[in-house]
C-alpha cells in the first residue's frame, strides 16, 4: 500500500492568512483523490514573520513587504516547509534562489474598500479628516485627491483595524475588498472604491503558492490549482513593479485584466508619498504581450521619475 505524501504548507498566523490557506488546502483536497482519502496528509505550519512582529512603524522603515515572506521562505529552503501561500501583492518581485511562484489562485475582487463611519467616500470626508493605511499606495492616492487630508500609518491585522477604526483613531481607513470577502466580512466595508478612484496594488487580490525550485512533488500537487488567468495578469503587473523597482517605499500601482477577446489591458502608476506628481500610463495588446507591454509601462514611467517619487519624506533612502 502507497503512503500518502504528507504536505506541508506554510503561512502567516493572521485570520486572513489562515483563511487563505484553509482554501488552499480545501483545493488540494479536491484534485488529488489521494489527498482526500487522508485529509491528515496536509499540515498548516504558521510561522511568524517580521513583518508580523513589528507593528509600530511602518513598512517602509523595516525593510518593505519582504518582512512578510522572510521567515517564510527560509523555512522552505531548510525543508520545514513544502508549500507557501502568499498575498500577492505582498511578494517581492525577485524570489530567493531556489524558489519559484508556479501557481495562483482564482483572483478575488480587485478593488481596495473604503471604511468610515461618517463619509460614504473620500470625496465626503471632512476637511482634514484623519485617514489610517499602512500602504504608501493607498496614502499618496487620497492625497493626490484630498490634499487636505492627513495620512497616518495604521498598522495591524484586519480585525485590529477594524478595532481602531470603531475607537475612533481615524476617521477612516481602507481594506482590500478581496480580503474582507475571504474572511466574510464584506459587510464591514462602507463602499468599494472604484479603480479609476484608487488604483489597486500589484497582485492585489490574488493568492499565490511558491514551493523549491526542485520539488518535483510539489509541482504536481500544484498544477490542477492555477489559474491561467490570473497567473498571466499578475505576472505581467509584476514586471511593471520590477522595472520601476518597487517596493513599500514606492506608491506604485498596477492592474491587468483580459479583455474577453485575446487581449489585455493594463493601467498603472506612480506618485510621490506626499501625492504630489501623480504619473499614469496604459496598455492594450495581444495577452501573449502582456509581460512586455507591463514592462514597457514601467519604462515610460521610470523615465519620468525623479528620485523622490522612490523616497519617503523625512526617512531617506
Amino acid at each position: 500500500m502507497t503512503k500518502t505524501p504528507k504536505i506541508r504548507i506554510g503561512t502567516r498566523g493572521s485570520p486572513l492568512a489562515m483563511a487563505q490557506t484553509h482554501e488552499v488546502r480545501d483545493r488540494l483536497l479536491a484534485a488529488h483523490p489521494d489527498l482526500a482519502a487522508a485529509p491528515e496528509s496536509i499540515e498548516i505550519v504558521v510561522i511568524q514573520t517580521t513583518g508580523d512582529a513589528v507593528l509600530d512603524r511602518p513598512l517602509s522603515e523595516i525593510g518593505g513587504k519582504g518582512l512578510f515572506t522572510k521567515e517564510i521562505d527560509e523555512a522552505m529552503l531548510d525543508g520545514r516547509i513544502d508549500l507557501a501561500v502568499h498575498s500577492m501583492k505582498d511578494v517581492a518581485t525577485v524570489l530567493p534562489d531556489g524558489i519559484v511562484l508556479p501557481c495562483m489562485l482564482p483572483r478575488e475582487d480587485v478593488r481596495d474598500a473604503f471604511l468610515c463611519p461618517s463619509a460614504a467616500s473620500i470625496a465626503e470626508l471632512k476637511q482634514g479628516a484623519v485617514v489610517g493605511t499602512a500602504s504608501l499606495r493607498r496614502g499618496a492616492q487620497i492625497k493626490a485627491r484630498r490634499p487636505d487630508i492627513e495620512v497616518v500609518t495604521f498598522r495591524g491585522n484586519v480585525q485590529t483595524r477594524l478595532r481602531k477604526l470603531g475607537e475612533g483613531q481615524v476617521d477612516a481607513t481602507l481594506l482590500a475588498m478581496a480580503g474582507l470577502n475571504r474572511l466574510g466580512m464584506a459587510d464591514k466595508a462602507t463602499a468599494p472604491l472604484a479603480v479609476d478612484e484608487m488604483l489597486p496594488a500589484v497582485g492585489q487580490g490574488a493568492v499565490g503558492i511558491t514551493c523549491r525550485a526542485d520539488d518535483e512533488a510539489s509541482h504536481r500537487w500544484l498544477a490542477p490549482l492555477n489559474c491561467a488567468d490570473t497567473f498571466d495578469c499578475v505576472t505581467a503587473e509584476r514586471a511593471f513593479l520590477k522595472r520601476l523597482d518597487g517596493s513599500c517605499r514606492t506608491p506604485i500601482a498596477g492592474w491587468a485584466r483580459l479583455d474577453g477577446q485575446g487581449g489585455v489591458v493594463f493601467d498603472g502608476l506612480v506618485v510621490r508619498p506626499d501625492g504630489t506628481g501623480l504619473l499614469e500610463t496604459s496598455r492594450s495588446g495581444p495577452r501573449a504581450d502582456a509581460v512586455a507591454l507591463c514592462d514597457d509601462a514601467g519604462r515610460e514611467l521610470a523615465a519620468s521619475c525623479t528620485p523622490d517619487y522612490f523616497t519617503v519624506p523625512g526617512q531617506g533612502g
